[in-house]
């Protein structure tokens, strides 16, 4: 059994082209689709693929978009297990870039209904399949229908099985965790999320930690991770408070898409491997600056990562 299972309630089949023009009115003929499996967990579990790891990634799916799904997760030899959903069939998200502009658009379906019994069985799914003592992640959006606390009933259902949880959300979700906190081990956001629950701006890393101490003080996580875009992550803990940071030249950046995910998927490759807090901070950011160099989909490659790797400055704050 592998030591990280990732999490997708929501996953989606993406399909990626472009056209010439975006307007509204006339048919835009567009190149020939591409299709990946997409979803924050499955994301997460693919750049684990990508460096070198492996994990099992546990993703509802209903339908022929989800048998789809599935197929596209074997192409990528992506260990998977599968949650069958009956509110209709997995998503598909469209992205489709503007060849005179160089701009995305990017269309994001809202996903099947699930109704009480469907989320109580997944919650007894994830905890079985959670491996014991290792890492499950939760990661990307809800689907309708799902509770806002589901990250707070899954860590409660976990706790037995001495499981690292590391959740990765936004929006009422979050608000949600914050307001009832459920101590998972890790809790990750950005700095848009982190500005909208305190209320206030973070202009500076030292900003930043304070407030990732004071979620950490109040019990919402015992590790809290904030990403500062292209400034890095800091993280802080009862131990202290630290900073990675990792420049990338401006044009070499083909998108940020799927850098978060990277980040993820490399700290908590680095977790299972017995890195300390420090090291796996330093692993995930490089981890999400190599992402920038790959179109979205690609997410981060091992090659970039070990080239990075030792140009990622730690620092306490």
């Amino acid at each position: 059994m592998t030591q990280i299972l990732t999490i997708t309630l929501n996953p989606t089949v993406d399909l990626s082209t472009s056209t010439p023009e975006v307007s509204a009115g006339p048919k835009l003929r567009c190149t020939n689709p591409e299709a990946d499996p997409g979803g924050g967990g499955i994301n997460v579990s693919r750049a684990i693929k990508f460096l070198g790891g492996e994990s099992t990634a546990f993703t509802a799916v209903g339908g022929e978009t989800g048998a789809h799904l599935l197929r596209l997760l074997a192409e990528e030899k992506v260990r998977f297990t599968a949650f069958s959903v009956t509110g209709g069939a997995t998503r598909q998200s469209m992205a489709i870039t503007e060849q005179e502009t160089g701009k995305q658009y990017r269309f994001v379906m809202p996903g099947p209904y699930w109704n009480h019994d469907m989320v109580d069985e997944s919650l007894t799914a994830i905890a079985y399949a959670a491996p014991v003592g290792g890492v499950v992640v939760l990661s990307g959006s809800q689907p309708p229908g799902v509770p806002m606390d589901y990250p707070a009933r899954l860590s409660r259902r976990l706790t037995e099985k001495g499981v690292k949880l590391f959740v990765d959300t936004s929006g009422k979700p979050l608000h949600e965790l914050v307001k009832h906190p459920a101590n998972p081990y890790v809790l990750r956001m950005d700095d848009v999320e982190a500005e909208d629950l305190c209320g206030h701006a973070l202009p500076t890393r030292k900003d930043t930690a304070d407030f990732a101490s004071e979620l950490v003080n109040k019990g919402i996580a015992e590790n809290v991770i904030i990403a500062r875009g292209a400034d890095g992550s800091t993280l802080a803990n009862a131990g202290g408070r630290w900073h990675a940071s990792r420049a990338i030249d401006p044009e070499e950046v083909v998108s940020a898409v799927g850098a978060g995910d990277s980040f993820v998927g490399a700290f908590s490759m680095a977790l299972t491997r017995g890195d300390t807090m420090q090291e796996s901070l330093r692993f995930g950011t490089t981890a999400a600056a190599a992402a920038v160099l790959t179109a979205g989909t690609q997410l981060c490659s091992e090659t970039d990562v070990t080239r990075l790797l030792t140009g990622c400055e730690l620092e306490d704050v």
